[in-house]
This record gives structure tokens, C-alpha cells and sequence, in this order.
């Protein structure tokens, strides 16, 4: 008995939810029928179009924007309407002030034949001089080429013979260090250098004393007198 009414209830319940979908539906499509039907029944006003009177700007009116004001719209409304368009064609020539600026610059962007030619010698003189210059300054150092020359190979010998009296004098202070201590030094020893040192100094000495005796010589020879004129 329990079982046969909750299956009742249930299917009554079943019945009562189908319904209420199939209402929502139905709704949903009448709701969509009716926009499309309004939308088509829209008819909108066409706009107003005068395309006999020209449009001139107010410019006495705060709604007229800055850009209608200026002289360069005024311009072109007398190009596209003429008189019609109520501007002053005096008013459209530019001013003193307007006409020395473009003459300013069509003369800087646009200068006359004669301005150009002068230009271009101006430019050709001036390159002329600089190829004149550098002809001079290749010419001077091409007569200096044969002293450079003989300068650079007189240095390259006197670097050599300075290389080879170096060697042999570095050989002939080794031999004499062997000499001295009775066995081979290395030149970078505390006691090669300082018998290096001692050599030089005994050498400075000697030299002193030979430019002594010279200059004592030079001052104890008798002058001789200039032979007399015949």
C-alpha cells in the first residue's frame, strides 16, 4: 500500500515539473517572436539633408570650434563656395609680417641662379684650396722621404752596433766574473751586480781623470802666434 502511493506521488510529481518546463519554453519563444516582430516594425525618420545652402560657421557662437575660426578654414570655405560663403577675399591675402617669412624661406629652400652659382664656385674654390694644400703637404713630405730614410737606416745601425758592443761587453764582464770567482756567476747574482758596479764606477773614475790631464795638456802647450800679413 506504502509503495503504490509513493509511486503515485512520484509519478505526479514527474508531470508537475514537465509542465512547468514546457511553460518556460514557450515563454522564452513568445518573448523572441515579439523582439523580432518590434524589430521589424522599426521605421526609423531619415535624417534632414539640405544639400542647397553651404555651412558657414558662427563665429561669434561659443559651439563653433577653434578650428572654424581661423583664417585657414575661412580659405577654404571661399574655395568651395565663392562669394557665397559671405569671406572677405582681401582677408585671405597674408599679411606684411606672413609675406617676409615666406620670402625668408623661399630664399633659404629656393634661392635664385645667381645665389646658386656662387654657392658652387664658393665650393669649388674652397675644395680646390684643400686639394691645393694637401698636393703641398705630399710634396713636401715626399722631398723629406730620402732623409727619413737615411735617418731610419742610420738608427737601425747605430741599434745594432749598440746590440752587438752590449753583448760583448755583457760576454767580457762574465768572462771576468769566471776570472774572479773561479766559476760561471748568473748575471742576476747579488755579486755579478755589484762587480758590475764596481767596474762602472773604476770606469767613470778613469774617464775623469783623462778629461783632467786633456784639459791640463790643452793649458800647459804653448800658443803659437798668427803668421803676419804680408
Amino acid at each position: 500500500m506504502a509503495a503504490s502511493m509513493l509511486c503515485r506521488r512520484t509519478a505526479m510529481l514527474c508531470m508537475t515539473l514537465k509542465g512547468i518546463s514546457c511553460s518556460k519554453t514557450l515563454l522564452s519563444a513568445g518573448s523572441q517572436s515579439g523582439l523580432l516582430l518590434q524589430s521589424a516594425s522599426y521605421n526609423p525618420k531619415p535624417l534632414k539633408r539640405n544639400l542647397r545652402e553651404q555651412y558657414v560657421p558662427d563665429k561669434d557662437s561659443e559651439k563653433t570650434p577653434e578650428w572654424q575660426k581661423t583664417g585657414r578654414y575661412d580659405g577654404k570655405l571661399f574655395g568651395r563656395y565663392g562669394s557665397a560663403s559671405g569671406v572677405d577675399p582681401a582677408s585671405l591675402w597674408p599679411s606684411y609680417e606672413q609675406l617676409d617669412k615666406i620670402i625668408a624661406e623661399e630664399n633659404e629652400w629656393h634661392p635664385q641662379l645667381a645665389v646658386m652659382l656662387k654657392n658652387v664656385e664658393a665650393r669649388e674654390k674652397e675644395e680646390a684650396e684643400k686639394r691645393l694644400a694637401k698636393d703641398q703637404l705630399i710634396a713636401a713630405n715626399m722631398a723629406k722621404m730620402p732623409k727619413m730614410i737615411a735617418d731610419w737606416r742610420r738608427e737601425k745601425r747605430d741599434t745594432k752596433s749598440n746590440l752587438k758592443e752590449e753583448k760583448a761587453r755583457r760576454s767580457k764582464l762574465l768572462a771576468e766574473a769566471r776570472e774572479r770567482f773561479g766559476y760561471a756567476v748568473d748575471p742576476r747574482s747579488p755579486k755579478f751586480l755589484e762587480m758590475v758596479a764596481e767596474i762602472e764606477k773604476e770606469e767613470k773614475k778613469k774617464k775623469k781623470l783623462m778629461k783632467r790631464r786633456l784639459k791640463e795638456e790643452q793649458a800647459v802647450a804653448p800658443v803659437t802666434p798668427p803668421a803676419a800679413s804680408s
